[in-house]
């Protein structure tokens, strides 16, 4: 195992290849990863597949620069792409493609990110509030809570993080700014434990981290993104192709689901006796709502215990993935 492989246990990895490879049966099949991560998921689907190619999306540098010495073995059959995962057509591009066979997103912060002390994702160690998947952006948590308004930081808050005592939060963070600004994770952790009281706090959970969750969407715009990531990758997918996603909050898999209910049910009226063609469903959902990992690899990996996937097949094409 290299160095890599060592650091990051991927995710419900064996349930991914088992969905995703019925459509990767064709020579010349395309995969994009839109988080490639630290390329675990890319390279088990690499070798299953050996006339596959996988296209892999990352907006961290870093992350890109270790998968593609992980996947080095692969040759031409690799090929990453730096952006945001809605850039669906811009991966394809990379390799001559204009549709894929299989799309896989594993959301969220990566063990890369989590596991580097200078990037200021985790709230259990001391670090610059930076929290940028992309180092390249302009915003970071620092100086988001620096700038943003009470009212603007209680909103974050309470919709990224569904933080109960945003407005409390929010107030404390303007204040303390005043004076002494807020730009390490030890100071915003202690910040929020004071402003949460102890009757409220989940036993054995840090009280600040629907506070963390909510800056690092805010910050990398991860709702934003994975909306419009949702719609490029069902246009892009080809009749019989899939779409497996894994996603570690509710807000995420609610638009997931969203996403994949629309396609899956009729669009025609209510009591019509021929549905046409237009309006029968374009999707087909392959998981009974969304699918947990094992408590046996939970117990192995424990950033698998939020993890909730949902899979579909394009079933035919539409006006406007034709």
């Amino acid at each position: 195992m290299n160095e890599t492989a060592s650091r990051h246990t991927p995710v419900m990895l064996g349930r991914c290849v088992e969905l995703l490879s019925p459509a990767l049966v064709n020579p010349g099949a395309v995969v994009i990863d839109a988080t490639l991560g630290m390329g675990g998921h890319a390279e088990a689907l690499l070798k299953a597949h050996p006339d596959l190619t996988v296209v892999g999306i990352d907006r961290d540098r870093d992350a890109i620069s270790l998968a593609t010495a992980r996947l080095a073995f692969a040759g031409d059959r690799f090929a990453a792409h730096h952006g945001t995962y809605d850039d669906i057509d811009g991966a394809l591009a990379r390799v001559g493609a204009t549709r894929a066979d299989g799309i896989l997103f594993d959301l969220g912060v990566s063990s890369l990110q989590l596991d580097e002390d200078d990037r200021g994702f985790a709230y259990s160690r001391d670090a610059p509030l930076d929290m940028r998947m992309n180092r390249e952006d302009p915003v970071t948590a620092a100086s988001l809570l620096a700038t943003e308004s009470e009212d603007e930081i209680a909103r974050i808050l309470h919709v990224y993080g569904e933080e109960r005592f945003a407005r409390k939060i929010a107030r404390s963070i303007v204040r303390r700014r005043e004076t002494d600004p807020i730009e390490r994770s030890e100071q915003l952790v202690d910040l929020v434990r004071a402003c949460i009281p102890a009757a409220t706090r989940t036993p054995g959970s840090n009280p600040a981290k629907r506070t963390f969750q909510a800056l690092r969407i805010a910050v990398n715009r991860e709702l934003d993104v994975l909306e419009a990531a949702m719609v490029a990758a069902i246009e892009a997918i080809d009749v019989g192709g899939r779409i497996v996603v894994m996603s570690y909050h509710s807000l995420e898999d609610r638009i997931v689901k969203h996403a994949f209910a629309a396609g899956a049910q009729t669009s025609a009226p209510p009591g019509m006796p021929v549905v046409p063609l237009e309006a029968q469903p374009y999707l087909k959902l392959l998981t009974r709502g969304a699918e947990k990992a094992s408590e046996e690899e939970i117990a192995l990996n424990s950033r698998a215990k939020p993890v909730r996937l949902r899979a579909i097949e394009r079933t035919r094409s539409t006006a406007r993935a034709a």
